[in-house]
Parts: C-alpha cells; structure tokens; sequence
C-alpha cells in the first residue's frame, strides 16, 4: 500500500510541448523575474511506524497523493544562479489505515502547505533554448485542518459523542531538486521540475497515542512560465 505512482501523463505533456517549440531563445539572464502558473502533484512515499499502545500490533497508516494548481516565483541573481520560490494552493492528503489495518479505509485527512526556497544553479548560456538546473532547498511543512473519520473513532474505542481527533506536528525537510526549462518564445518558456523532500511527522490522537510517519514525498511540478 505504500508505493505511490507519479501522474504518468505528465510525461507526455513534457513530450508533446517540447516537440511544437518555435521562436527564438529564451534570455534567463541577472535581473530577470520568472512566474510560473501550472499544476503540482505531491506523492507520499510513506514509511510508517507503529501507533502506540494500546493499538493492534503493526497497526500503521498510508497516505495518499494530491494534485494541486500551482506556480512560483523565480529571480535570476546571475546568468545561472537563481532563487526560486514555489506557491500552490494547500494539498489535502487522505490517511489511510495500512498494516493490521490495512482493510479498514480512510482513517482520517490532513491539509499541509508546503512552503520552500531553493538555490538553484541554471546550465548552459543565458539564451539557451533547454537549460537544465538543479536546486536545494529548505522546505517548512504546514499541516493543518486535520480531521478524523468514524473509522479511526471505532479503532481507538472512541464513540460519536466523543469522536477521536488528531493533529500532525509541522517540521521542516530538506528538498533536492532537478528541473528544465524549455523556450517557447523570447517571453514564454515551459517548466518543468522533480523534486524530494525528506520530512516526518508525528500524528497525536485525543487518545493520547501517537504514531511517527516519514512522509519523504516525490514531487512533480508542471508550469508555464512567462519571463519579466
């Protein structure tokens, strides 16, 4: 349950844009600001620990992927060296009962605003039709909105008067990334960028039992960029 499948179709809008570029060469020299407006999908690759007693033995969770519209922001320090900053809309992730209780369904839900700086270092010349980079950075996840469902309240001898609630801690994780940049135009350019984060969690229940969760989710991010 706790291998997670990148969007494969992402590839292939990749593919098919690379294949209609025309017009010149894009210019990502110093001073340049570049904004991006597209989709993100963030894919948990969940490594659970155990919940606390009392609880079945290896009663563990899942979490499940999101896809989010998204965007960023990026600033050209010089011709390769970039600071760049990704926004999106909040992903809503649905906990998963996996392990002993692989076969009860949705345990609960978590909201998390993933907020992250990259350094980032552009190859080849400014001009460059591709120019591939690579970046890292520091990632802060939010979590928040968290919810319970009736499941997780039956798990934990809970009752509908006083259902079990949850709340996951916020951390930061360091994200390597690696991404490219593809001319459409002198202005407009295609991007596109994998990038992981490594981050964990604790989830608390109004029980009192806790369970810790490496998340270490693999990204895919997809943007249309226009150059400033």
């Amino acid at each position: 349950m706790q291998n997670k499948t990148i969007t494969p179709s992402l590839a292939g809008v990749v593919a098919a844009l690379a294949l209609t570029l025309s017009g010149g060469a894009q210019a990502q020299t110093a001073g340049s600001w570049l904004v991006r407006a597209g989709a993100t999908q963030i894919a948990p690759q969940v490594t659970s620990g155990d919940l606390s007693a009392p609880s079945f033995t290896g009663t563990k969770v899942d979490v499940h992927a999101d896809t989010q519209l998204a965007g960023g922001i990026t600033y050209m320090l010089t011709d390769h060296w970039a600071v760049d900053v990704p926004l999106a809309l909040p992903f809503k992730h649905d906990i998963m009962g996996a392990g002993a209780i692989g076969g009860v369904g949705k345990i609960g839900e978590v909201k998390v605003l993933p907020m992250t700086v990259f350094a980032q270092y552009r190859f080849l010349e400014a001009n460059a039709r591709v120019r591939p980079y690579v970046g890292l950075g520091v990632t802060y996840a939010k979590f928040f909105k968290e919810r319970g469902t009736a499941a997780l309240t039956g798990l934990t001898g809970g009752s509908p008067s006083r259902p079990t609630t949850l709340s996951a801690e916020s951390r930061f994780g360091l994200t390597p990334q690696v991404g490219v940049s593809i001319a459409l135009n002198d202005q407009w350019s295609l991007d596109v960028a994998y990038y992981k984060t490594f981050v964990k969690t604790r989830n608390t229940l109004s029980t009192g039992q806790t369970i810790d969760v490496k998340l270490n989710p693999n990204v895919v991010a997809l943007g249309v960029v226009y150059r400033f």
